[in-house]
Formats: C-alpha cells, sequence, structure tokens
C-alpha cells in the first residue's frame, strides 16, 4: 500500500464513477479528499463512505461548466482541508450525451465539451501550481481516455479533447519536472459507468445488435472495466514512489489499445 498521509487531494467528478473510486481510494491511502461534482447527494454519499472507512473528507458542491466553479472549490478547500498536494482532474462530458458525426455535429456540445474536458483541467492545473511549488511536491493527475490516443466515431468533441488533455499533460509535466511537481494521464477503456452505458446503448441501436453483445466485445479480455480497476494507478500516481514518472499516458483498457 502507497501511503498519502498528510496529503491534501481534490478530485473532481467524484459522486460516481471513476471518480468516485479514486476519492475512496486516496482516502484509503491516508489522504485528506475533497469530493466535488454537481449532484448533492451523491456528493454526501461518497463522502459519508469515506468517513465511515475512518478516512476523511469534504464534499464541494460544484458545477464546472460555471466558469466561477475553479476559484470558488480552491477556496473552499484551503479554508478547510489546506493547499492541495494531489489534483485528479476527473470530471469531463462523454460522447454519449450527443453522439453525430462531425458533419452533423452540435456547435454547443463541442465547445461545452472542450470546456469541460479540457479547458477545466488548464484552469484547475494553473490554480494549483503556487502552492504546489512552495512545497516543490505536487502530484496532478488527468483522467483522460483511450480516446486520447485514438478516434471516437461519432464523438469528434471527446476525442479531440481527450487528445488535448495528453498534450497538456505531457508540456506541463516537462515545464514543471524540476520542481517536485509531476503530471500523468491515465487513459481509461471502456469502464462500466452511466455515461457509458449510454454510449453502449447509442452503438447497439445503431449496429442493430442487443447492448450485451455490444458490451460482451468491448475489450479482449471481455467486457468492461469497473472503476476501481483505475483507482490503483491513480494512488500509485500519488505517492512519493512514482517521483520518477511524469509526462506519462498510462492505458487501462483490457487489451483495447496495445501501445
Amino acid at each position: 500500500m502507497f501511503s498519502l498521509q498528510n496529503r491534501v487531494a481534490l478530485v473532481t467528478g467524484a459522486g460516481r464513477g471513476i471518480g468516485r473510486a479514486i476519492a475512496m481510494a486516496l482516502a484509503d491511502a491516508g489522504a485528506e479528499v475533497g469530493v466535488t461534482a454537481r449532484t448533492a447527494s451523491e456528493v454526501a454519499e461518497v463522502v459519508d463512505a469515506i468517513k465511515k472507512a475512518g478516512g476523511k473528507a469534504i464534499a464541494i458542491v460544484a458545477d464546472l461548466l460555471d466558469r466561477a466553479a475553479p476559484t470558488t472549490i480552491l477556496e473552499q478547500m484551503t479554508a478547510k482541508l489546506g493547499p492541495i498536494d494531489i489534483l485528479v482532474n476527473n470530471a469531463g462530458i462523454g460522447s454519449s450525451s450527443d453522439p453525430k458525426p462531425v458533419a452533423e455535429f452540435s456547435d454547443e456540445f463541442w465547445e461545452r465539451t472542450l470546456y469541460l474536458n479540457l479547458t477545466v483541467p488548464y484552469k484547475l492545473s494553473k490554480a494549483v501550481l503556487p502552492s504546489m511549488r512552495a512545497k516543490k511536491w505536487g502530484r496532478i493527475i488527468n483522467i483522460a481516455s483511450i480516446n486520447g490516443k485514438m478516434p471516437s466515431l461519432h464523438g469528434a468533441a471527446y476525442a479531440a479533447s481527450k487528445h488535448g488533455l495528453l498534450g497538456l499533460t505531457r508540456t506541463l509535466a516537462l515545464e514543471i519536472a524540476k520542481e517536485g511537481i509531476t503530471v500523468n494521464a491515465i487513459c481509461p477503456g471502456p469502464v462500466h459507468t452511466v455515461m457509458n452505458d449510454k454510449r453502449l446503448e447509442y452503438d447497439a441501436k445503431r449496429r442493430g445488435i442487443t447492448f450485451e453483445e455490444v458490451e460482451k466485445a468491448m475489450t479482449p479480455i471481455g467486457g468492461r472495466l469497473e472503476p476501481e480497476d483505475v483507482a490503483p494507478l491513480a494512488v500509485y500516481l500519488a505517492s512519493n514512489e512514482a517521483r520518477m514518472v511524469t509526462g506519462q499516458a498510462y492505458n487501462i483498457c483490457g487489451g483495447v489499445l496495445l501501445y
């Protein structure tokens, strides 16, 4: 077990799915965790679960599409837990919300997706840098996707935003490599989440096969990942043991992308 004692972590989009699993895992490793998402009941449930397991967490209800949200979240985190040591940029919009070919794509959905999936991680990363630099220690972990390395049919905005997130990850990692701060990305394949369920429903209808048939063939291993399959890597990347790992984009995908 990697110890994150005396570390303060912020996980965005932590009300369910991958974000929830990462928040729980960071807390289990000893970090004090700020759990943020739009839905108050989901955030409260995650914080309650962490506390019942003996950890420490606070709930921050925020909609990151609100331009003021990054500043508000940072202010609440600093006031209640102190400066952020570990930032996990997980909140995002998937292609399932409005899948269409590029020729028919919604401009509004394009802009919303790129803002939440790419601009918000940029803003939050920029905001935590001063305190990380002062400590000469920090971890920024961006939850990207294998669609940051390959296309997503009828999901141009999602693929573009995740490709961009990897560019941000690598550039920032290079810029601050000598300052005790690492920046890495995790690229999950298909994960069993509410958002991914919608995508599978769309693909099943488009292809004229059942949901179960689509799901079974999602990975060479078979089926989809669970959110808990992603969390251990986040804990490692947040630890002291990962001090020499930066600028990387790790696939956890059941063998979908073999490079």
